[in-house]
């Protein structure tokens, strides 16, 4: 076939016959055929770029949402970890460990005399043989960054004439689950209130704001806001890496919240004596 001839058929010319119109059409198609190749204009450019961040923005939020629920939930079960550890140490060595300080992840407790070097301080995760921990042996939160050690405090309590009671080898059991008790029901161990609002060093607001006067231990996360601290009545409550709160044995636990001087992240876990007791009986620690 000559070059004209096939030209003019590739081009599909509405002269050709139309068994060759078909044979052109399949030889190249529609859009190799135009004359003039059409590219896309600024305005449809900037509606495509529009397009895509619409779509790229919709997709980044969920996804931001939900990286930030899977630390919460990381928290929560790290948090949970510590608190059966503790009772374990408790059932195996008749007693509590103290908090570590900020030398390392061991706890620091005076040999022979239960008393703790530092109260509150951190989850001593390396006494307990907690996994992972960073370079330094402490256990972190879901945020994973210094700051976000897991915190750890317990009551430093004189019970039926044994100092340290909890903390003392053998403490707990000389003192008896009745003087414990008792001590309980005094309002003598630790506070978890729902407020900060009202709180004093010996109590939370009133019956409604507290959760349990009867904490042994408490262990908690500063939360998302660890590098910084929150100036929230509420996280005030609980000691953070930056120097605030206070260290009375009062505490708090609520919903989470980002209104601005109402912030609240932290999240916690406790031990009340009947738990505390309900392990160490079936480890015969107790009676």
């Amino acid at each position: 076939m000559p070059v004209e001839q096939a030209t003019y058929l590739l081009a599909g010319s509405a002269a050709a016959p139309a068994q060759q119109r078909v044979r052109a059409d399949f030889l190249c198609p529609a859009f190799c055929q135009s004359e003039v190749a059409r590219g896309f204009t600024l305005i449809e450019m900037a509606v495509v770029l529009v397009v895509v961040s619409l779509v790229l923005g919709s997709l980044l939020v969920p996804l931001a949402t939900q990286v930030e629920q899977r630390r919460i939930e990381s928290t929560e079960q790290t948090l949970e970890q510590a608190r059966d550890a503790l009772l374990a140490f408790a059932a195996a060595r008749g007693r509590l460990p103290c908090p570590a300080d900020a030398t390392g992840g061991q706890e620091k407790v005076t040999p022979g005399t239960g008393a703790c070097a530092s109260n509150p301080g951190f989850l001593p995760a390396a006494t307990l043989g907690l996994s992972p921990l960073d370079a330094e042996g402490y256990a972190r939160d879901g945020w994973g960054i210094q700051q976000n050690r897991v915190r750890y405090g317990l009551r430093s309590a004189t019970i039926n004439s044994v100092s340290d009671v909890f903390t003392r080898t053998g403490g707990i059991r000389t003192a008896g689950m009745p003087a414990i008790n008792a001590f309980a029901d005094s309002n003598g161990l630790l506070f978890v209130c729902n407020t900060g609002t009202g709180a004093s060093a010996s109590g939370c607001t009133n019956a409604q704001s507290t959760l349990t006067s009867e904490a042994v231990a408490v262990v908690w996360s500063v939360g998302p806001n660890g590098a910084t601290g929150g100036a929230s009545a509420d996280e005030l409550e609980n000691p953070n890496p930056n120097g605030g709160g206070n260290v009375d044995r009062v505490f708090v636990s609520r919903p989470r919240g980002s209104v601005s001087g109402a912030e609240f992240d932290d999240q916690m876990v406790w031990i009340t004596p009947p738990l505390l007791f309900q392990r160490m009986i079936a480890a015969g620690q107790l009676p």
